[in-house]
């Protein structure tokens, strides 16, 4: 008696759990909203934020400033051991004062040579002159042919020699301006160098973090610090190329973060890099919050899914009841073609094949 009341009770409990899992399997279509979304993941970055690196090699010799510290733009942040750069600099700053005294060698024999050129010119307009004088009067024999040639040489010398002397001028003038240039461009190549070493500030903003120590050889590859502009956030988001083509501008971003568990935040998307990392094969876009969290910091991570469109009043049923995406299942076992539309992570719309109050089952 006692053990038939165990097997019937072994049987009611294993019909009743049968009931149920065929009740739970078994739904009809539902009208709702239904949102279609595309995932991301990211982090939070301040506005203008980016790292601050050295463009040229040695040792970091003193930090400038503290981390949490107000950054104006052109700042002086870090300076690197520039010795090697300071005796460059002075070697051109000697030579450039040597240079101004060779110039000044040649501006005098500039000045000879402009008297010079004076001197050929008179004497070009004199010969020209007698040359002229004898040419007109040469046809009634007034003067002799060796007389003429004589008179004809010598303006010919007379203009040879005035060319020379301009050609001369104009090459010591030439060799001046070069002089001048090329050390005065050598001086202040090597006075830019020199300022090099010490790092400024590209923007204005607060400094993050300092990413090396007192002490510490460095190369332009170095990251030396993290700067951005205080209280005053983005989101930088990573689309797979797949999804990328159906994000716009615009488009309305739902926002979680870790720091925020069971908050949700909406954001805007404002920038598309127009081009794929070929290692994570994701595209890079920009967002900005519409609701900004009372409280931010760089590098936070994020999850988003960003809005592609919404409807309202749409039948609907769970993914998990479609097969092959494309088919239901009716009257336990029959497959049925529906057409489906958007479809969200959990449910999916349904354009026809389906009506409101039919029962469909879940595929085993």
């Amino acid at each position: 008696m006692r053990y038939s009341y165990f097997v019937s009770s072994i049987l009611l409990c294993t019909l009743l759990t049968s009931c149920s899992k065929k009740q739970s399997d078994e739904i009809q279509p539902t009208k709702g909203t239904i949102t279609e979304s595309v995932y991301a993941s990211g982090v939070i970055k301040a506005e203008n934020q980016y790292t601050v690196y050295s463009t040229v090699s040695g040792v970091l010799q003193k930090s400038l400033v503290v981390v949490g510290q107000p950054i104006t733009q052109g700042e002086q942040l870090f300076q690197i051991d520039s010795d090697k750069a300071a005796l460059n600099t002075e070697n051109a700053r000697l030579a450039y004062q040597l240079s101004q005294e060779d110039n000044r060698y040649i501006q005098d024999k500039i000045a000879d040579m402009e008297t010079k050129v004076q001197v050929a010119k008179d004497k070009l307009a004199l010969d020209q002159s007698v040359y002229n004088r004898n040419k007109n009067i040469k046809q009634y024999n007034v003067i002799s042919e060796v007389d003429y040639e004589k008179v004809e040489l010598s303006y010919k010398n007379s203009k040879s020699n005035y060319e020379s002397a301009l050609k001369q001028l104009s090459q010591l003038k030439a060799q001046l301006k070069n002089d001048q240039n090329r050390n005065n461009i050598n001086l202040k190549i090597n006075e830019k160098s020199q300022s090099d070493f010490t790092i400024k500030s590209a923007f204005s903003g607060e400094l993050f973090d300092i990413l090396v120590k007192d002490g510490t050889v460095i190369t332009p590859q170095t990251p030396i610090a993290i700067i951005g502009k205080k209280n005053a956030y983005l989101l930088e988001l990573d689309v797979d190329e797949n999804d990328m083509v159906r994000v716009a501008l615009g488009q309305k971003v739902v926002v979680t973060l870790d720091s925020y568990k069971g908050k949700v935040f909406d954001a805007t998307v404002d920038k598309i890099y127009p081009i794929m990392d070929e290692r994570s094969r994701t595209f890079k876009i920009e967002a900005h919050f519409v609701n900004t969290p009372p409280k931010l910091y760089p590098n936070l991570t994020a999850e988003a899914n960003i809005v592609i469109s919404t409807k309202k009043e749409v039948l609907t049923i769970p993914k998990s009841y479609l097969i092959d995406n494309q088919y239901v299942l009716v009257n336990n076992d029959e497959k049925r073609k529906v057409t489906i539309g958007l479809s969200d992570y959990q449910n999916a719309e349904i354009l026809s094949g389906l009506q409101v109050g039919e029962t469909i089952y879940k595929p085993k």
